[in-house]
């Protein structure tokens, strides 16, 4: 799996898995029970990671979308 995105924004990454599902890209997001951890202050960045195999589709898909893809 390789990072596309990371970012504390929730409504980003939730619009970004949208965005790749709607594509028929699996994402997968990291770092979600982190904040049991941070107080759900929002702190600790979540990861959205893809297959390497849908890196590059996956990437074009979000910076078409206005998305700063990590990189």
């Amino acid at each position: 799996m390789k990072q596309l995105l990371r970012t504390n924004d929730p409504t980003a990454i939730a619009f970004a898995q949208a965005l790749l599902q709607g594509e028929g890209i699996d994402c997968f997001e990291m770092d979600v029970n982190m904040s049991i951890l941070e107080g759900s202050i929002g702190i600790f960045p979540r990861r959205l990671m893809v297959a390497e195999s849908d890196y590059w589709p996956a990437r074009r898909v979000l910076e078409d979308n206005g998305f700063d893809v990590d990189g």
